[in-house]
Parts: C-alpha cells; structure tokens; sequence
C-alpha cells in the first residue's frame, strides 16, 4: 500500500505564510514528518475515545479530547 500524506510543498506554504521565508526541503520534510507523526498519535488516542461513547463516528470531541491528553 502506498503511503499517502501530506505534501512537503504544502509545508513550504505554510512555513512561507508564516514568516515570509522560504524553507529548505530538508526542513519541510522534518515539518512534514513530525505533522503526520503527530496526527497519528491524534487519530489513534480519538479512535479509543470513541469506541469508550460506543460510537462508530468519530467526533470534534474526541480530537479535541486526544489533543488536551497528548498535550499532558
């Protein structure tokens, strides 16, 4: 399967929009990396979430929740 992500151009955007600077490609796959690293660890926390409601839909309050648990 291929592994799908976020493109490392989009990081270049953004890093742009913030500051007005341009990245190198080296730091926009390491932002690229650690995002999608990050996410992960969302998705997988929300997912447990939602299975402890007994739901099969995963909510806004289940990221929100997972983000607040990863943040402590």
């Amino acid at each position: 399967m291929v592994k799908r992500g976020i493109p490392e151009h989009s990081m270049g955007i953004l890093i742009h929009k913030l500051e007005n600077i341009r990245a190198s490609i080296g730091a926009k796959k390491i932002l690229k990396d650690k995002l999608e690293e990050y996410t992960e660890k969302i998705a997988e926390r929300a997912v447990i979430y939602m299975n402890h409601a007994g739901r099969k839909t995963l909510m806004a309050s289940d990221i929100k929740l997972a983000i607040l648990d990863l943040k402590s």
